[in-house]
């Protein structure tokens, strides 16, 4: 795909359906998923399925400390020549042409991109790749999103406000997470990846539930994507608090294996084939209040849309499951965990509804959502937790 060719999932599998019935139900996921402890020693054997002859590898320099070594061994094992970038820190359209550039002006072209890092890393790496039109390895460093599976990214400005969304024909060829380099990672992460992870059912229940309802890949639900969504979220209410304990003690137990899972893939295939609704448009919308951009994490800003999602369809039960779960985990509950609050910042809040119902996630949800619904439900949510 060149540069100023933009791909439209939708377009392909909906768009010169008038007849909404007629709008196919459309599944994806990665070529291929690699996790446990240790694979990451195993990455070059594993780029033989590309395959692969000399590969760019997007990492930070703080990535390239503690991985540099072992991704290097692992590929000269292979006899796979390696070209390093370092990653700016940004998923910024001026990042990705400036590595897009770098690696058109090597001595010899390279035939895959390895992303190493966080979500921003990883959404660089596939829009680098998208642009060479070369396959993306990802390699997540940590499990607090499930962008690593996904055929798309979120772009921001250079100073890191949301931008837009970039949509890609293909998932990941490979997806490779080690899970002691996950294990060794603030927990904090993997707990935010779990507030993602439960929210990927309760949106996904919404969207299969809704005939008109349409997922990022442009088309309904499949059943196997609704069944998907709903093992992610049972995995967490299964195993999330043993699999945080696991974490604090630096132990890769087998409740930290399946949390992975549950964050990374289901909860990665589950989202986009399943669908989003109003908890990630709350969450997105969160994100125009700086101070909250800055200090809070998405899956944490998603915990707050779960809840006010659940409100919105009153779902008591599910609300106070939902609750118990993200007390017991240390998820925000309330808008003060976020740094907000519903007096002082009411004009904020008020702005974030607005911006929530303009998102066009919202209106997967089967029923019409004003602004005033939105804000009236955050309030709910702060004042019931």
């Amino acid at each position: 795909m060149s540069d100023d060719e933009a791909f439209d999932s939708a377009a392909v599998f909906a768009g010169e359906d008038v007849d909404g019935s007629r709008v196919p139900c459309v599944f994806g996921s990665p070529g291929r998923y690699a996790q446990g402890e240790g694979v990451l020693d195993h990455l070059g054997r594993y780029l033989s399925i590309l395959p692969s002859r000399r590969a760019a590898v997007l990492i930070s320099e703080g990535g390239q400390v503690r991985l540099g070594e072992r991704i290097t061994d692992s590929l000269n094992r292979v006899g796979i020549e390696m070209v390093v970038e370092m990653f700016g820190g940004e998923c910024s359209i001026s990042e990705i042409d400036r590595v897009t550039g770098a690696l058109r002006k090597t001595s010899g072209a390279v035939d895959c991109v390895i992303a190493v890092g966080g979500g921003k890393c990883l959404d660089a790496g596939k829009c680098i790749a998208s642009r060479l039109s070369i396959p993306i390895v990802v390699c997540p460093t940590i499990a607090s999103t499930d962008a690593p599976t996904s055929a798309l990214s979120i772009v921001y400005t250079d100073e890191g406000a949301f931008s837009g969304i970039e949509f890609f024909p293909q998932n990941p060829s490979l997806v490779v997470v080690d899970t002691r380099v996950i294990a060794d990672a603030p927990v904090r992460y993997l707990v935010a990846g779990m507030g993602d992870a439960v929210s990927t059912y309760y949106e996904a229940r919404t969207c299969f539930r809704n005939p008109n309802a349409r997922t990022a890949l442009g088309g309904r639900v499949t059943l196997a994507a609704n069944a998907i969504a709903q093992l992610c979220a049972e995995t967490i209410y299964d195993h999330g608090s043993e699999a945080a304990a696991a974490l604090e003690r630096g132990e890769v137990s087998e409740a930290v294996e399946r949390v992975v899972e549950a964050n990374t893939l289901l909860s990665g295939v589950g989202f986009e084939s399943g669908g989003l609704a109003a908890a990630h448009a709350v969450a997105t919308a969160l994100t125009i209040i700086p101070e909250v951009h800055a200090s809070v994490l998405h899956g944490e800003m998603v915990a707050i849309g779960v809840l006010t999602q659940l409100v919105l369809e009153k779902d008591v039960d599910e609300y106070e499951r939902a609750l118990a779960l993200f007390k017991k985990l240390g998820l925000p509950v309330r808008l003060g965990e976020i740094g907000l609050d519903a007096d002082r910042d009411a004009e904020a809040l008020k702005t974030v509804a607005s911006v929530a119902v303009g998102i066009p996630i919202i209106g997967n949800e089967p029923f019409e959502v004003t602004a005033g619904d939105i804000h009236a439900a955050m309030l709910e949510v702060d004042g019931h937790a």
